[in-house]
């Protein structure tokens, strides 16, 4: 019989009301049972933190159901084998799983995908290289359809999904705009990552920094916040314009409705279109080998960079995920569990 392994894991103890607190979160040690027959045992080495989360603290209706209370929470993770029970999986192999939140994970093989830990960094499945860098990838390209010369303005991008836009706009030879939180974050996406300008939405209306930085208009929107962004982006896109509708991290911790973009008739008279989506749909999957062909080779020729913010430790993941929501984080923000095999 194998040694019985106790983990940690994080439950969700109480649903936010607004932003979350560390007391809306429970560590609780568990004792991890043995994969069955066509299982997996995996210990994991990193886990995300994302905004979508946030939704799945409420008990609403959604495109993802609610996390449960008591339970523990789920997400991204990379891990390694430490025991398995199915064929193609073999002790020590690199798999990502949605079983995050936790320090070992036991589920059915076909929840779990083989990674190279060759390409870029294992962190890099959870954001360059994983869900963050495919909604990027298929936001961009299938949806704002950029095309060279054109200008691409990007909300929140500093995080892992605007971050990874930006560059691959700058690949396809558009002029690139980013609005970010923080002096920092602006010298970082004008130094670091390439974009041709960039301003901190915190030192005045969003409309007159467009309006400085984007003179002739926009062509592609990237909209990571929503709100007073995305009203500011409408009122400056040209005529047959694309908005990319991402997310509205600006709207996640209300408490009450918010108003829609009160300028939104001007999309009929520019014909624009303004398309949301959710990278996990069907539809979107068969991009899957294009993305990684495409990125991971843009990684390892370092055309894009992989670009993480690190914090250490299971216990640390509540205040990871409430210092993402605040904007703590510049590129991906991931948490550290592990560093080696168990």
């Amino acid at each position: 019989m194998s040694k019985q392994i106790k983990g940690r894991e994080i439950h969700l103890k109480s649903r936010p009301q607004g932003e979350p607190t560390p007391g809306n979160f429970e560590l609780v040690e568990v004792t991890v049972p043995e994969p069955a027959e066509g299982q997996l045992l995996v210990r994991n080495l990193f886990m995300s933190v994302d905004p979508y989360m946030r939704g799945r603290m409420n008990d609403v209706k959604s495109y993802v159901p609610p996390f449960k209370l008591g339970e523990a929470l789920d997400g991204g993770a990379v891990g390694q084998v430490v025991r398995s029970r199915a064929p193609g999986f073999q002790e020590g192999d690199f798999v990502t799983s949605s079983g995050g939140w936790r320090e070992y994970h036991v589920a059915d093989a076909r929840q779990y995908m083989k990674v190279d830990p060759n390409v870029g960094s294992l962190s890099a499945y959870l954001g360059v290289l994983g869900m963050p860098g495919m909604t990027a990838y298929v936001g961009l390209l299938d949806l704002g359809k950029p095309v060279a010369g054109e200008t691409v303005f990007v909300s929140g991008a500093a995080g892992a999904v605007g971050g990874l836009v930006g560059q691959i706009a700058k690949i396809q030879g558009c002029r690139v705009v980013g609005s970010a939180g923080s002096p920092e974050k602006v010298k970082h996406l004008r130094e670091d990552l390439g974009f041709d300008d960039a301003f901190n939405y915190k030192d005045g209306p969003v409309a007159d920094a467009l309006a400085r930085t984007c003179p002739e208009g926009i062509d592609v929107y990237f909209d990571n916040v929503g709100g007073e962004h995305l009203e500011a982006s409408i009122g400056k896109m040209k005529n047959y314009g694309r908005i990319v509708l991402c997310g509205a991290i600006s709207q996640y911790n209300a408490t009450a409705p918010t108003p829609g973009p009160r300028n939104l008739t001007l999309a009929v008279g520019k014909r624009l279109t303004l398309q949301g989506f959710i990278v996990s749909d069907q539809r979107h999957q068969h991009r899957r080998p294009d993305f990684l062909r495409d990125v991971g080779g843009w990684l390892r020729e370092k055309k894009v960079k992989e670009v993480e913010t690190v914090v250490e430790g299971l216990d640390k993941a509540p205040e990871a995920f409430i210092g993402l929501l605040r904007g703590h984080n510049t590129g991906k923000m991931v948490v550290k569990l592990a560093s080696g095999p168990a």
